[in-house]
């Protein structure tokens, strides 16, 4: 059994953390870029994150475009088709959550760990083989969570 262990840093685009940006970046083979689906200006910043992450780790990082906040459709402003279209202009993943109500976490980070390096090579369907179990970080810091996945 292969087990993935994901390391995750939230920056909440904050500028503020704009120069720390490179070194959590650095060593990653992955990246979660996320917007407000209720904040259309939060979806414009994903090109320029996606960028960044592209200039620092070059074209072969995996990058998954997330929007989240799906608990609260009322107040949607970017549909989930404009995600999906962003999605394949920048050639990365898709996929919408809501961090607040659980939906399509699990499986965020199940499609990260299939589409890891060396995860090809396994002939069950990859995000079927993927258990994922969420621990929750500090948040008095840029939240560093881990989530170990057994694949």
């Amino acid at each position: 059994m292969l087990q993935v262990r994901l390391q995750l840093w939230d920056t909440a685009g904050q500028e503020r953390f704009k120069s720390l940006i490179p070194s959590y970046i650095r060593d990653s083979t992955v990246a979660v870029v996320v917007y407000d689906i209720t904040n259309a200006n939060s979806f414009l910043q994903t090109s320029k994150w996606i960028d960044d992450v592209r200039t620092e780790r070059g074209n072969n990082v995996i990058i998954m475009l997330v929007g989240n906040k799906t608990d609260l459709q009322d107040k949607r402003q970017i549909s989930a088709d404009e995600g999906e279209k962003k999605a394949k202009e920048l050639n990365v993943m898709f996929i919408e959550t809501s961090a607040k109500s659980g939906y399509n976490v699990k499986q965020l980070f199940r499609r990260v760990a299939a589409a890891l390096p060396g995860m090809e090579a396994n002939e069950k369907s990859k995000e079927d083989i993927v258990e994922v179990d969420l621990i929750e970080g500090s948040p008095n810091e840029p939240s560093k969570q881990e989530s170990r996945c057994s694949c």
